[in-house]
């Protein structure tokens, strides 16, 4: 059967109820500044701007589902613990179920913290440190679990296994979640972490991504025929209808029980952090399956899916709206990024209802240079969406002088919007954004650190109300002012 548009798949995505077994993580950020080397060691000392909770391993996955509309049903461990409690509210806030959540005393919640910091090109991880206990479990809470999980799949539409290999898959489990969902003929896909994949037999698909199908075979993944080759072996030992191997910036190759194997690419997309990438594409996958699409279907919604997520820094819940508009628009449709003010702000209030951070900067932006690329990127990474305000034609002739700007608004704001790190650009005409922030409401306001000493504005309304305030590094020798004068010096 012919795969259906893309489109038309996503209109037909019900809300389906996923059940989500799996071991369930606290990710912990600690974001910060790099300023200076410790005189105590060679390391970088990170100032602390703010820490962030975000759910983890099987959580993401809960989350992704909730973005996507799906009803999930989570099962997993939990220690007895502040962790835990936290890890609780932030998938009851997601909109996952968590009646088959088991809470141990004396285990401790799984917490990954990582230490991110912010430098002139973004941010970047600098150190993680894990507390967790990957130990068997009892086997009263082996019991507790699969009846959990049992009982989660009663009435749902698929079932996913997120296999962080941190304890609450133990073979038991596995075996009860891939017998109930048989006996109920619904789908059941497995995201693999451990090394031997036999426990997984009977399940409907398996995703690894290239270095686990390469480690649980023991062979090479170069190409897509080698991942094709590889996926067929793991459908013919497992008993699988499809594997699903995922091959980062190659894309994604189908392997299903009957027929030739389907490659799909992915499309070319600015990498912000891969985290969640392979969660998205179980999720997307799920959902897409248990809505009656097709295995090729679910795998090019995946695809899309998980291409949008990379774009992101940590896991953040990608809706079938913005999937629509990726697929729409292959790579990036600079169009829908260039909005009026009005259109603008209706576009932010569904972004900000799902607790989105809204990012603003702006600027005159003529003759886009790498100061301006890395100084974009380090605001980007500074919450969940970046709008830029860009300075009309006659504003910047009045704040630059005669022959500026070079490059009219109309391009200036095609040229920004073709820049993935960018989500909206806005234009405004006075000498100063400040209608502009009070408009757009931004979680954070990013400028230049050359406003330290002239002062942002913006900044009391944005502080007023709670937001931040960031003064990002600028590259040195890097603006178009000192580009017209090489530009000049060459001519002369």
């Amino acid at each position: 059967m012919t795969a259906r548009p893309l489109p038309e798949v996503l209109r037909s995505l019900r809300r389906p109820a996923v059940a989500v077994v799996g071991d369930l993580l606290l990710d912990r950020y600690l974001f910060g500044a790099v300023g200076r080397v410790s005189p105590e060691a060679p390391v970088h000392v990170v100032r602390l701007d703010r820490e962030e909770e975000r759910p983890g391993g099987a959580g993401s996955v809960a989350a992704l589902l909730g973005g996507l509309g799906a009803r999930c049903r989570s099962v997993g461990v939990l220690g007895r613990d502040g962790s835990g409690d936290r890890m609780l509210a932030l998938l009851r806030a997601a909109g996952a179920s968590t009646a088959g959540v088991v809470r141990l005393p004396g285990r401790p919640t799984t917490v990954k913290t990582r230490v991110v910091a912010r430098n002139a090109s973004g941010f970047q991880q600098v150190m993680r440190v894990d507390r967790e206990e990957d130990g068997p479990l009892p086997a009263a809470a082996v019991r507790a679990l699969s009846a959990a999980a049992r009982r989660a799949i009663r009435g749902a539409g698929a079932v996913i296994l997120s296999d962080y290999a941190k304890g609450a898959l133990p073979d038991p489990v596995i075996r009860a979640a891939v017998a109930e969902a048989r006996r109920r003929r619904i789908p059941l896909l497995v995201d693999p972490k451990r090394a031997d994949f036999r426990a997984y037999a009977g399940a409907t698909v398996i995703t690894p991504n290239r270095a686990e199908t390469e480690r649980a075979l023991g062979v090479r993944i170069r190409t897509g025929e080698d991942a094709a080759r590889a996926g067929r072996r793991l459908v013919r030992s497992l008993g699988l209808e499809a594997a699903l191997v995922t091959l980062d910036r190659d894309g994604i190759v189908l392997v299903p029980r009957e027929g030739a194997a389907v490659r799909i690419p992915t499309v070319p997309r600015e990498v912000f952090d891969v985290t969640g990438a392979g969660d998205m594409v179980i999720a997307a996958a799920a959902a897409a399956l248990a809505s009656g699409a097709s295995l090729e279907e679910a795998a090019r919604l995946a695809n899309v899916a998980a291409g949008i997520e990379v774009a992101r820094f940590g896991v953040v819940p990608v809706t079938r709206d913005e999937i629509l508009e990726a697929v729409h628009a292959p790579g990036e449709d600079t169009a829908r990024k260039v909005l009026p003010l009005p259109a603008l702000r209706e576009a932010l209030r569904a972004r900000r209802a799902r607790g989105e951070r809204i990012v603003l900067t702006n600027g005159c932006f003529d003759l886009l240079h790498v100061g301006h690329l890395r100084y974009l990127a380090a605001a980007r990474a500074e919450g969940d969406l970046l709008v830029v305000g860009l300075n009309s034609d006659g504003s910047v002739r009045r704040l630059k002088g005669r022959g500026r700007p070079l490059v009219p608004f109309a391009e200036r704001a095609e040229t920004l919007a073709g820049l993935s790190c960018v989500d909206f650009v806005v234009g405004f005409g006075q000498d100063t954004p400040e209608r502009l922030v009070r408009a757009v409401d931004p979680a954070v306001l990013v400028k230049g650190e050359d406003w330290r000493t002239k002062g942002v504005v913006g900044r009391e309304w944005v502080e007023r109300r709670g937001g931040r305030v960031v003064l990002a590094r600028l590259v040195p020798g890097r603006s178009t002012t000192a580009l017209l004068e090489r530009i000049r010096g060459a001519a002369r």
